[in-house]
């Protein structure tokens, strides 16, 4: 048979050819022999191979398909390849794989020559404007149908083989009959007598001298030696001879590459896309597992130690600090990837001993991560699946077990065996029942249907399914998942049941110990999202698939689909009762895994079918008690249901509202926050962390699970629009599960944009509700601190607004328990009385009348209880109402004495003299002063302006006033320059004079020698004298002149008194004799005053 004759098998022309004669027995037995067998074995087998065998074994050696020089010279294979890189829109066409393609089409691969196991040729690069044309010299090693060494002269340093070394390859796979193929050289040179041997060796020598003449003149020096070493072998090396025996067989893995490129990505901490890039590499190695090729576990170990040997962790551990989210994913990841490795069915009890080893060392580095982050987990060897697992930790106590690393899972698993015959026919069979088994115990090997079921813990049991699916088993990995899903049905219904006959008992005690410890959804095996992808991918496919899976649907109900089960699968998971974990990471995973989770539910199209599964699961999280984690009592400490409960319940309001609504209820619960939550009972087993009483236990995400509660409630409001008795429910269910004020407000502000749509009259019940929600807010809010308190008040006035008249009438009548005073009297009142609030209210006279009295009513109780801050408000609120006007005055003048400020009483009285009540003003001017105190120093102090402002006031009012104020003023003011810009104020104008503005200033000004100017002048000379000396004691060179002119200032005040030059001279002098220390400012004394 010519090789044009052979069917093309896995080639990458694809597509159906033409008929073709069938392979003759030589090609066919040559093709067998080439996949598996190495040379040297076919060598020492048979005496002497006839020729054209040889040549259809060589032939048959080069790897037949694309699929694996794909995985090798790019990120992803085929089509995935090319969507993902599309997807994150970079140039596709840079990858090796699609460039090699491109040189192979364009013609650049030339002078290809097939020596035995050996393939050549050179492939040149186009030259380019920036670049010359290059041409590059490819060698590839092969040996049963694995690329085994590749050389190029380009110096590529990759992970990935180069487009040259691509292009060679395909050429080899597309074009076979095009190259010319020779037997390995050392089967030509045995063909060759001694004189054309000696002519072979000379040629060679002569066309290569410069680089083999050194080296063939030392073989033939050893050659000729009789007791050399070359002479104590029989025979010689041949490149071109294909593998010996003892060779492994694996594909060309640069390893150097993988550990540089690794190195590389950590380094760089997440930045340029490094997570990405490592994830990448991850994937190849699950795509190298898939094709069961054995550089997936190399990769992954030259992966592992370069993770291990990460300096930031060892900072890490010592500084206590957390490594980031990305970060902890990949380790994750990687432990999962071990988990896989070590299940793998086929793989050798030698080289998973091997794999135990280096696990076990990685595992003992003290900087090995944990698995749940920085948090120890302290639960035993949960894996369990061997009762006396050789690496179990349940004989030791809890303080000296070891924590549990990303490693730990895998270590465990390489106890597990895939020798159970059981197990065995549930893989390998889609006929596998038993209609005669009537055991209906919980460990049965089979339901009433005669169907397989697998009793193992169900994460290990899914591990299994994922190794299955990694390996590139996907029926097999499929009768597993179902037979888990429907053990983990049957376990459902016997939960049921057996909930059903203790009820009473459960109901009773009102709480519950029973939980998971290990909950699914957010596990590190990630069980559910295993089982689902498993069916799904089925699911997808499903018209596809009937060929690849005919008769493993003979375990689905009747008319159910893969994608049904998927779907029931994820639904059992996410309302599994699960107690919190303990850590950050861990809690942030269970979110992450659910959020997840949920997301790709939301990809299926539900149809009648599913709805029905969503009821029929419905029913049982409602009725499932504390297996489910919307039964009816559930542990204090378990994973709330917010998130799972909203998406079921906008998945079923169009069909079912009323179970919607049930459902959404019963989780709007969260126990860890109720104070007066049962603690639990005390007689669980020993390894349960035991409930913490206070009012926050370890829960790190709690915002986040207040921020989906407040969610679903938001979501459930919106539904029950229109609907009187649903919102009454709801409301009722906020009020009694949300504890934060800051959602409830969300809620409230929530509920009112759904009220008032624009397209629609008000919701007046969901605007009841939002008020109420308000109102709440307030009463939570009122004795504690919230920096969107007065956003929060000013809305709820909006909002009763909306209400109507009687809504605000009624929070103005109890505001005492809803607001402070100033709060009521500064925005609600104020507010209330507005215009626009007036104007939105359509209100005629007699309401608008009731309306501002009962906002005077308020704002006297509020100025009754906190005169300070609120009698300003309640003045300007009463100005209307004569009584009320007046009772708020009176409220300010007894308040004036004992609770008030002077600058509280200042702005009152100035308020009073603007609506033009002088008399009143100046009382309470006088009443502030009183409690004023300026001492010498206090120049700058802002009460000087209200000083100055009621001494004008009591000047404009006339003679008595003034001379009433100036002894206040002389008693509270001792600050010389404030006091002398009053005196001169004071004489240059007549008292109650004025205020008179039309008439001329004819009165007589007052005596500067009698009182009360007098004593104003005095303390005003005091004051000077007195400043003096406390500024002469502290001062520095700096200040002397700024001092000369305080003293000019001084001057002008002392000559206003009739002998005020002597007394001014006199006090010149004491200062000299006094500060005589101080010759320089003496001097300038001196100057400037003689």
């Amino acid at each position: 048979s010519t090789p044009n004759a052979r069917r093309p098998s896995g080639s990458g022309q694809g597509g159906p050819s033409r008929t073709h004669s069938p392979e003759s027995l030589l090609d066919i037995a040559a093709r067998r022999v080439a996949e598996k067998w190495p040379f040297q074995r076919v060598e020492e087998r048979f005496e002497r191979i006839p020729e054209p065998v040889q040549r259809r074994i060589v032939y048959w050696s080069f790897p037949r398909s694309e699929r694996e020089i794909c995985m090798y010279s790019s990120f992803n294979t085929g089509a995935e390849e090319s969507a993902a890189t599309a997807a994150e829109g970079s140039d596709e066409t840079r990858l090796p794989f699609r460039r090699g393609i491109a040189l192979l089409e364009s013609g650049c691969v030339d002078n290809v020559l097939q020596v035995g196991f050996h393939l050549s040729g050179t492939v040149t690069e186009p030259a380019t404007p920036s670049e010359p044309e290059v041409v590059c010299s490819v060698a590839i090693s092969f040996d049963r149908c694995k690329i085994t060494s590749v050389t190029c002269g380009c110096g590529n340093k990759d992970i990935f083989y180069c487009a040259h070394v691509v292009a060679l390859s395909l050429y080899r796979v597309r074009r076979p009959e095009q190259v010319k193929l020779h037997l390995p050289i050392s089967e030509t040179l045995f063909q060759m007598n001694r004189d054309q041997l000696q002519k072979f060796v000379q040629y060679l020598i002569t066309v290569h001298h410069t680089e083999v003449l050194p080296t063939a003149q030392k073989l033939a020096d050893e050659i000729l030696s009789q007791n050399s070493e070359i002479n104590q072998v029989h025979g010689a090396p041949d490149p071109t001879a294909g593998a010996s025996v003892d060779d492994e067989n694996c594909w060309h893995l640069d390893e150097e590459q993988v550990q540089e490129q690794v190195k590389l990505f950590l380094s760089q901490g997440g930045y340029h896309g490094s997570g990405k890039q490592l994830n990448l590499l991850f994937s190849k190695v699950r795509e190298m597992l898939k094709m069961r090729d054995s550089n997936g576990a190399r990769m992954l170990t030259l992966i592992t130690e370069q993770f291990m040997a990460d300096p930031r962790l060892a900072l890490w551990r010592q500084q206590g600090t957390t490594m980031t989210d990305k970060y902890r994913q990949l380790w994750d990841e990687l432990g999962a990837l071990w988990m896989c490795i070590v299940l793998n069915p086929h793989c050798k009890a030698e080289q998973k001993a091997a794999w135990l080893r280096q696990l076990k060392k990685w595992n003992g580095v003290d900087v090995c991560p944990w698995e749940d982050g920085n948090h120890g987990n302290e639960l035993p060897n949960l894996t369990n699946a061997l009762p006396q697992g050789a690496h179990g930790n349940q004989g030791e106590s809890e303080c000296t077990r070891p924590h549990r690393t990303v490693f730990t899972r895998a270590i465990e698993a390489c106890d597990l065996h895939w020798q159970d015959s059981h197990l065995q026919h549930i893989i390998s069979d889609d006929l596998y029942t038993n209609y005669c088994y009537h055991d209906n115990t919980e460990n049965s090997l089979f339901d009433s249907r005669g169907w397989p079921l697998w009793h193992e813990h169900v994460p290990t049991a899914c591990a299994r399914v994922d190794a299955l699916r990694s390996h590139g088993y996907p029926r097999e990995a499929l009768r597993l998942a179902i037979a888990i899903v429907n053990t983990l049905r049957r376990q459902q219904q016997k939960q049921l049941e057996l909930f059903r006959n203790h009820k009473k008992d459960l109901l009773h005690k009102g709480m519950t110990s029973i939980t998971n410890l290990e909950g699914w959804v957010g596990h590190p095996l990630d069980p559910i999202g295993t089982l689902f992808s498993t069916l799904m991918e089925t699911g997808r496919s499903d018209e596809e698939n009937l060929h690849l899976f005919p008769s493993a649907r003979r375990f689905l109900e009747e008319g159910e689909s893969y994608l049904a089960l998927a779907v029931e699968t994820a639904l059992m998971g996410l309302g599994q009762q699960r107690i919190m974990p303990d850590g950050l990471y861990a809690q942030e995973k269970v979110c992450r895994n659910e959020e997840h989770l949920i997301a790709k539910l939301q990809e299926v199209e539900l149809d009648d079918s599913l709805i029905k599964i969503f009821r029929k699961q419905a029913v049982f999280l409602l009725e499932g008690g504390p297996y489910s984690g919307l039964g009816e009592i559930i542990y204090r400490e378990s994973v709330p249901m917010h998130t799972f409960a909203k998406y079921l319940f906008t998945s079923l309001l169009p069909h079912d509202a009323e179970l919607a609504y049930k459902i959404a209820l019963r989780a709007m619960r969260l126990p860890v926050l109720e104070s007066t939550a049962p603690s639990g009972d005390m007689s669980r087993p020993h390894h349960i962390v035991s409930v913490v009483p206070n009012r926050y236990p370890r829960w790190f995400t709690l915002s986040h699970i207040e921020s989906q509660q407040c969610e679903l409630a938001s979501t459930m409001l919106t539904a029950a629009k229109g609907d009187a008795r649903k919102l009454e429910t709801v409301l009722e269910s906020i009020q009694k599960n949300i504890h934060s004020s800051s959602h409830i407000f969300k809620l409230a502000q929530d509920a009112f944009k759904i009220a008032t749509l624009m397209d629609s009259l008000p919701d007046i019940t969901l605007l009841k509700v939002s008020l109420e929600l308000g109102l709440q807010v307030m009463r939570m809010t009122l004795s504690t601190l919230n920096w969107r308190r007065r956003e929060m008040v000013r809305w709820l006035v909006t909002c009763a607004t909306e209400v109507g008249v009687y809504a605000l009438d009624s929070i103005m009548q109890s505001w005492f328990t809803l607001f402070t005073p100033t709060e009521a009297t500064s925005i609600v009142a104020t507010t209330v009385m507005s215009n626009s609030t007036i104007v939105r209210l359509h209100l005629d006279c007699h309401q608008q009348e009731n309306l501002a009295n009962s906002a005077r009513t308020l704002a006297l109780q509020c100025a009754m209880k906190d005169p300070q801050n609120c009698a300003l408000s309640a003045l300007t609120l009463c100005e209307k109402d004569h009584i009320a006007f007046e009772t708020a005055y009176q409220i300010v003048l007894d308040a004036a004495t004992t609770g008030m400020s002077y600058t509280q009483l200042f702005t009152i009285a100035r308020y009073m003299e603007h609506r033009g009540y002088p008399m009143r003003a100046y009382k309470l001017a006088t009443l502030a002063m009183a409690h004023l105190n300026l001492s010498y120093n206090q120049d700058t102090h802002p009460a000087i302006n209200d000083v100055l402002w009621a001494c004008a006031l009591s000047h404009s009012l006339g003679k008595n006033e003034l001379a009433a104020i100036i002894p206040l003023v002389v008693k509270s003011v001792k600050c010389a320059t404030v006091l002398s810009d009053i005196l001169r104020r004071c004489t240059l104008t007549t008292p109650g004079m004025v205020a008179l503005h039309s008439r001329r200033n004819s009165g007589k000004l007052m005596s500067l020698d009698k009182a009360p100017l007098r004593q104003l002048l005095d303390a005003t000379i005091g004051a000077y004298i007195n400043t003096t000396h406390s500024r002469l004691t502290h001062i520095s060179p700096r200040h002397y002149s700024e001092f000369i002119e305080f003293l000019s200032k001084a001057r002008e005040t002392f000559l206003m008194a009739h002998d005020g030059h002597i007394q001014f001279t006199q006090f010149i002098d004491n200062l000299k004799q006094i500060y005589k220390g101080k010759k320089k400012l003496m001097m300038l004394v001196r100057e400037r005053f003689g």
